[in-house]
């Protein structure tokens, strides 16, 4: 069998992504997976209802049904802006603004591989990517996971780029719209970045307390009452919740699920992650620990749907970055074949437990196995070399290279340029020569890192 010819002409490739974009465009028309705008539907009647009608938060039911708001006051004041548009305008709003988030998290997740590949790259990334189920769901929701990731991960790109002075406001932000990305704090302070996680207390802190000067009766009733009601948000057996506890309520049905159980298996998750990350950070694979905090989230968060596993993003990132591009592109593939739906009426018995459950066991098989390469962030992320890290390779080395590989090469004193990036005539002397050689610090090119229907949106509640 001969081999797939990838396309290389630029007319080739334009084809191959315009072939593309049309099956997927056919695909997601024809295909029972939009969601019908129904979350953001529950963020705009909120806000609607209690700008201009004197409503309550926590009160609002999307027409028709028993759902409602379900995050921190803040989130319902960060969308207040929505109360001045109207629903289709809010809807393309919500659009445009999961588009740039997603092209802020694609950039900082695999933006020096994309440039060297051009618009190729990135259109070839975006096909993928609108076949991605969290990705497809949060969109066709108007969820807000990729708003809250991209915050998130602009702390890692802070940190991963010697800019650690500005991090910890994303993650603070993202913790106050939803407690999730709290966690990201915790693994500051693992890291030991106690001002970075000081930030983002700070900013979490003084968000919630905006909420609660703006809305403090819906404040009192979110922490009093609403963060402790789990049937808000929904059931938690539903095969949308990817989640330990979805696993565990799926096996307990019709009845409850231990608590004691889901305790233990949470601490268990949670000291796999503390291991994990810690390593992570030692290495300074900020990438690889951003990637293990948010497989984690979503493991022991009482509640994960679908739309929620964008955390996993960042993992594949990692996989491709260390050259684990099949393990990446057989998880990609299950991520994108919407199979736990296939149990939606039944999960029960052992096809119920693996299939679903299916993508609750591609986390945590990552948060498990992903790997932490501390060349592989040299490759990603370029680091910052103070002049003392390295010192210029000796002249004798660089002729002892040339003499051994038994090759034709340059003169030595071209070797010598070569190494040092000193140019000096043969035999030349003096003390400007001198200084010229002692100025420079810089590694070597042989040490320098290269730079029903199961989906309908009335199904289920807005998370």
């Amino acid at each position: 069998m001969s081999p797939v010819r990838l396309p290389r002409t630029g007319r080739e490739r334009l084809l191959l992504v315009l072939a593309l974009a049309t099956v997927i465009t056919a695909f997601t028309a024809t295909v029972p997976l939009l969601r019908g705008w129904f979350d953001l539907r529950v963020y705009y009647g909120t806000d609607d209802t209690w700008v201009h009608h004197g409503g309550r938060i926590y009160d609002y039911r999307v027409p028709g049904t028993t759902y409602g708001f379900t995050y921190p006051p803040f989130a319902a004041v960060s969308m207040l802006p929505m109360a001045l548009l109207g629903l289709r305008a809010a809807i393309t709003a919500a659009l445009l603004l999961n588009v740039a988030a997603l092209g802020a998290v694609v950039w900082m997740l695999g933006g020096p591989s994309l440039r060297r590949h051009g618009w190729y790259g990135w259109a070839l990334t975006g096909c993928a990517l609108a076949l991605f189920e969290p990705v497809r769901d949060t969109v066709s929701f108007g969820q807000v996971n990729l708003v809250l990731l991209a915050l998130v991960l602009t702390d890692a790109w802070l940190l991963s780029t010697g800019r650690a002075r500005w991090a910890g406001i994303g993650i603070g932000l993202a913790a106050a719209v939803k407690l999730t990305p709290a966690l990201f704090i915790g693994l500051l302070l693992l890291a030991g970045r106690r001002r970075a996680a000081g930030v983002a207390t700070v900013v979490a802190g003084a968000a919630t307390a905006l909420a609660a000067w703006i809305a403090p009766d819906a404040s009192r009733f979110y922490w009093s009452e609403a963060l402790w009601d789990t049937q808000r948000i929904g059931k938690a057996a539903y095969v949308s919740n990817q989640s330990l506890q979805g696993v565990l309520a799926r096996l307990a049905e019709p009845g409850e699920p231990s608590r004691a159980v889901w305790l233990v298996v949470v601490l268990v998750v949670l000291a796999v992650w503390v291991w994990r990350a810690r390593r992570a950070v030692a290495v300074g694979d900020w990438w690889a620990a951003f990637a293990l905090t948010g497989l984690t989230a979503c493991l022991v968060s009482p509640i994960t749907w679908v739309h929620h596993l964008v955390w996993l993003l960042p993992s594949f990132a990692v996989l491709l970055r260390t050259g684990h591009t099949r393990v990446a592109g057989a998880l990609y593939a299950v991520l994108c074949t919407s199979v736990v739906w296939l149990w939606f009426d039944d999960a029960s018995g052992v096809d119920g437990f693996v299939g679903g459950s299916a993508y609750v066991w591609v986390t945590l098989g990552l948060l498990l196995w992903l790997p932490v390469d501390e060349a592989g962030q040299a490759r990603f992320t370029p680091r910052i070399r103070k002049p003392s890290d390295t010192a210029p390779a000796p002249r004798t080395a660089a002729a002892t290279i040339v003499q051994v590989s038994g090759q034709p090469g340059p003169p030595l004193s071209d070797v010598t340029v070569a190494a040092t990036g000193t140019r000096t005539r043969a035999g030349a002397s003096g003390p400007a020569c001198d200084r010229d050689r002692a100025a420079t610090s810089e590694p070597t090119g042989s040490t320098r890192p290269a730079a029903r229907n199961p989906q309908s949106s009335s199904e289920r509640a807005s998370s």
